[in-house]
């Protein structure tokens, strides 16, 4: 029988991970905990292990070890893979697949959620109810609707392409830039380039991997060129962003303000619980006190439909490379 281990394992997970072993007569061995030197002897015996990690990967022995228990393949139940170190599972022949698409429109839905937020000025509100008893509609806090207004974002794939259909059916004009042209998408959007997107958009959304290229694609530079009354929208990596000149443009009011589901160096807290103040960065202080900005911890994905997908998906990927086929996704090929 088909063994895999499974890290990271959340309870919101246990019921799709019965279900598919039930269904794929496959021994699963689970743990709440993360794929570290101290856990990794839960891999023994199995074809291949599956996590979700919060941080990197960084112990050589981990992937040595899990080579010498037989293991074939790391399955990553998330898009992002940047947390495993290639040169070690070149170094012990370790395959690496992830989950590049579970639920786009999870994501686009957060995106929606938070623009309408800010827009609407929700958080603006509240803070005058909450702290002044201030229940007026003063003249800077008037909304305006969508359909007046300009979406711009930065990268369309399987979450842009799908966030520019719900905002084109809102009334909103839709532009995009993305380093590939896609014509499937025209019906809902309008390519242009990068500059244009932030000069023109009212509401900017960031969907684009992380790489060295995009790391701090807004920046001061950036956040200058988009208009005043425009909101940053994050629900891709927070690394995209530099923190320190996005509070400095919201602070100076050069922005309107901003949607973040992520943010840089979140792994430290995002995921967390019971941490104390000292171990919460500043940059999430000064941002979460801010009624301008609505901050969410990367949980963008976090639908019913979202974690049944990234389970099965990645677990029928391992059982794929078990009987000696090729899976969906090999990252590290």
């Amino acid at each position: 029988m088909t063994k895999i281990a499974m890290y990271n394992v959340s309870p919101i997970e246990v019921p799709y991970i019965e279900d598919w072993a039930k269904k794929n007569d496959v021994e699963i061995k689970t743990t709440d905990q993360a794929l570290t030197s101290a856990t990794v002897d839960l891999a023994e015996g199995c074809s291949s292990v599956s996590l979700k990690p919060l941080g990197p990967v960084d112990e050589e022995v981990v992937y040595q070890k899990l080579s010498e228990y037989g293991v074939k393949c790391i399955g990553l139940r998330i898009v992002g893979f940047n947390t495993i170190n290639f040169d070690w599972t070149k170094k012990y022949n370790l395959l690496v697949t992830n989950v590049p698409v579970y639920s786009p429109r999870a994501i686009a839905e957060m995106t929606v959620t938070q623009a309408m937020y800010l827009l609407r000025k929700i958080g603006e509100f509240r803070y005058r109810m909450d702290h002044d008893h201030d229940f007026t509609w003063p003249s800077n806090l008037i909304s305006n609707e969508i359909y007046n207004l300009t979406v711009g974002l930065i990268g369309v794939g399987h979450i842009g392409s799908g966030l520019a259909e719900i905002f084109s059916a809102m009334g909103a004009k839709v532009i995009a830039y993305d380093v590939a042209y896609n014509p499937e998408f025209e019906p809902f959007l309008t390519y242009t380039d990068f500059d244009t997107v932030l000069k023109e958009a009212d509401i900017v959304s960031l969907h684009t991997p992380l790489f060295p290229s995009t790391e701090n694609m807004i920046g001061e530079k950036q956040l200058k060129e988009m208009k005043k009354s425009a909101y940053l929208i994050n629900c891709a990596r927070g690394e995209l962003v530099d923190t320190g000149a996005l509070i400095k443009a919201l602070q100076d009011g050069e922005i309107a303000g901003a949607g973040l589901d992520t943010l840089a160096g979140e792994s430290s807290y995002f995921g967390h619980t019971g941490l104390t103040d000292s171990e919460i960065p500043e940059d999430y202080k000064t941002l979460a006190k801010m009624p301008n900005v609505v901050i969410t911890p990367h949980s963008a994905f976090y639908t019913e439909t979202s974690i049944r997908n990234m389970v099965q998906i990645c677990l029928t990927d391992q059982l794929t490379i078990a009987k000696g086929r090729r899976p969906r996704s090999i990252v590290n090929l």
